[in-house]
C-alpha cells in the first residue's frame, strides 16, 4: 500500500479551501465551532482530526468531505465544479458509516479516483447514524433528503452495523435505500444475515477503486457512472 501523509494532505486542503473562501483561521474556527489553535494545527498537518471535526470543517467550508481528501500527487487545487457541488445544501447523496479513520480515508480516496462528484456525509458510530437516517436528536430539524445510498461498516461502536441494517430494512421509509456493506470478509454469519436482509452489495475492506467499481455497477444510479464510456466498458468486462 502506498505511503501517504494523510494529516498533511488534509491540512493543506483545509488551508487551500479556506483561502478560496477568503476566511481567516479565526473565522473558520467560529464557523466550525472549533478553536483557532486547533485550526492552525490541522493546517500544519500535526493534528489527528476526528471524523466529527472533519465533517464540521467540511460544512464550515461549504464543501463535501471528499473535497478535503485530494488524490495523492494531484497538483491542482479546488476547482469551480467541485465547489459548486459541495456547496449544495439541499441533499446529501451518500452516507458513509465508518468508525476507522484509515478506512474512511481509503474509501474517500476511492471515490475521488472514480471521479465521484456527489456529497458524502461521514458518521462514525451506529447510534448517530440511526439518528441521522431517521432525523432524530440533533438531526430532528434537518431539512435534507435521506441519503440515496448508504455504505455501512459492520463493526461500529454503540450500535452494530448489522443492527443499523436491520432497522433500515424494517422501516418502510428507508427499506428501499440501497445499502453496500463494508466488511473484512465476505464469509461468516453476519454476511449471511446481511444477504437475508437485502443488501445491494458488499465491499471487502480496504475499499479501493477496483472494489468500488466492482460493487457499484450493480446499482443503477447516475452518480456512480461518472467515468468515461471506455472505463465503464473495462469494468463490465472484468
Amino acid at each position: 500500500m502506498r505511503s501517504i501523509d494523510v494529516k498533511k494532505i488534509f491540512g493543506a486542503a483545509v488551508k487551500d479551501w479556506r483561502h478560496q473562501l477568503g476566511l481567516s483561521q479565526e473565522e473558520l474556527a467560529e464557523r466550525s465551532d472549533l478553536h483557532r489553535t486547533y485550526i492552525s494545527s490541522v493546517e500544519r498537518g500535526i493534528r489527528n482530526v476526528s471524523l466529527e471535526n472533519i465533517t464540521r470543517l467540511a460544512r464550515a467550508l461549504e464543501i463535501s468531505v471528499t473535497s478535503l481528501f485530494p488524490l495523492s500527487g494531484r497538483k491542482d487545487g479546488p476547482n469551480t465544479e467541485a465547489r459548486n457541488i459541495g456547496s449544495s445544501k439541499n441533499v446529501v447523496d451518500v452516507l458513509l458509516i465508518e468508525d476507522n479513520p484509515d478506512d474512511m480515508v481509503l474509501a474517500l480516496d476511492a471515490f475521488k479516483e472514480a471521479r465521484f462528484k456527489n456529497r458524502v456525509q461521514v458518521i462514525s458510530d451506529g447510534a448517530e447514524a440511526l439518528n441521522y437516517i431517521f432525523a432524530r436528536g440533533k438531526y430532528a430539524r434537518r431539512r435534507v433528503a435521506r441519503p440515496q445510498i448508504i455504505l455501512l461498516d459492520l463493526n461500529l461502536p454503540k450500535v452494530s452495523g448489522l443492527e443499523v441494517l436491520r432497522r433500515i430494512k424494517a422501516d418502510k421509509r428507508t427499506r428501499m435505500i440501497p445499502v453496500i456493506v463494508l466488511t473484512v470478509s465476505e464469509k461468516g454469519s453476519d454476511m449471511v444475515e446481511c444477504r437475508r436482509l437485502g443488501v445491494e452489495s458488499y465491499i471487502v475492506k480496504p475499499v479501493d477503486f477496483q472494489r468500488l467499481s466492482q460493487a457499484t455497477p450493480r446499482l443503477n444510479l447516475d452518480w456512480v457512472l461518472l467515468k468515461s464510456q471506455s472505463e465503464k466498458s473495462k469494468i463490465m468486462q472484468s
